[in-house]
Formats: C-alpha cells, sequence, structure tokens
C-alpha cells in the first residue's frame, strides 16, 4: 500500500482514497490527475491509490483473506457473512493487515477531509453533517445524483470510521457510474480541488 504526497506540507490535510473494493477501479484515473494538475496554495495533499492492492491485482471486491475492507473497520463493526461472501466483515473490527495499514496512517496525517471512490451507484449519500455541503457541490460539480446509498449491510465503513475517530474530520464517498471516461475523470479531480478549497472555510 502506497500513499503519495504533494502540495503544502502543513496545510489542510486531504486524502484520497482509490480503490477499497478491487473490482472497482475507476477511482484510480482520477488520482493519477491529481497527481498532475496543479494545486491551490494550501492544501496538503495525500493521494492512496489502492488500500486494497490483492483486491485489485485479483479484480476481486474483498481482500487476499477474502474479506471485504470497507466492512472490517472498528467503528460500528459487526459479523457479517463468511469467506466468499461478497460482504465478508472478517473475523473481528480490523482484523485485516490493509485496515490496520489504514488505521496508523490516518492517525498519523490526520486528514481534514478524505473521498473515497467506489461503483457503480452513480451517486453520492446526502448528509445533514459538517460535511453537507461538500457532498452537494461534488455533485452538482460532476452530474452525480444526491440519493442515499442501499442495497448493502452498513457496519464496519471504512468512511464513517474516519468521521468518527479522526478528530475533526470530514469523509464521504464517491459512487462512480460503471465506467469513466477521460472527461469524467477530469471532472471529479477538479471536484475534489474545489470542494477541498471549500472545506478549509468549513
Amino acid at each position: 500500500i502506497v500513499a503519495s504526497h504533494r502540495g503544502t506540507p502543513g496545510g489542510m490535510v486531504v486524502l484520497v482514497v482509490g480503490v477499497i473494493h478491487g473490482d472497482e477501479n475507476d477511482g484510480l484515473a482520477v488520482l493519477e490527475l491529481l497527481a498532475q494538475m496543479p494545486l491551490p496554495p494550501g492544501l496538503d495533499l495525500w493521494l492512496l491509490p489502492a488500500i486494497n492492492p490483492d483486491g485489485l491485482a485479483n479484480d476481486e471486491r474483498g481482500n487476499g483473506n477474502s474479506v471485504d475492507l470497507n466492512r472490517n473497520f472498528p467503528h460500528d463493526w459487526t459479523q457479517i457473512g463468511q469467506p466468499g461472501a461478497g460482504q465478508y466483515s472478517g473475523t473481528g473490527p480490523a482484523s485485516e493487515p490493509e485496515t490496520q495499514a489504514f488505521i496508523a496512517f490516518a492517525d498519523r496525517i490526520r486528514p481534514t477531509l478524505t473521498i473515497w471512490y467506489h461503483q457503480d451507484l452513480y451517486r453520492i449519500s446526502p448528509s445533514t453533517g459538517r460535511d453537507a455541503p461538500l457532498r452537494q457541490r461534488y455533485a452538482e460539480l460532476t452530474g452525480l445524483d444526491l440519493l442515499s446509498i442501499t442495497g448493502g449491510i452498513y457496519t464496519g465503513v471504512a468512511a464513517t470510521w474516519v468521521r468518527q475517530t479522526v478528530p475533526d474530520a470530514m469523509s464521504f464517498i464517491v459512487e462512480l457510474g460503471s465506467s469513466l471516461s477521460p472527461s469524467e475523470a477530469a471532472l471529479h479531480a477538479d471536484a475534489v480541488l474545489v470542494v477541498a478549497q471549500l472545506a478549509a472555510t468549513l
């Protein structure tokens, strides 16, 4: 698991995660653009292409132990499924090395804002929390629907763990569509920078 760092050290820390489910990898194109484009002053940007390198290499949702890492974080963790099930949450909270590594990393950099890419519901879940205007603005900039995310058992979720555990943190999931064109990837990269600047005012 490798992260890159650019921008203004000591500025507002923003973390963008491209892949947590290994078969949902279009967020990588957004991070590739963010690694090259000019950044606004005061932004301390961290890019984490894949928290789940084994799942990415195997084009599978879970990690090498068939654990859905987005059900493995310790906040509100619940036992779900068995190995091989799509939402298998592992043997216990933060049982997986990838989860443990991310927790240590987040504790080190203390991101103010974390954005996670998923597929393929094409939406951002609305919020009544502090990050509500960030979600709304991101949706406006990219054309995503602002709708609740449904269809799963949402426990041990990474974005929720960040919000509940990292001091003063905002964190939300962007559900991309089933595919992402180069122009759409550019829209998302631009949106990250816009909402990062907006986050600095909240």
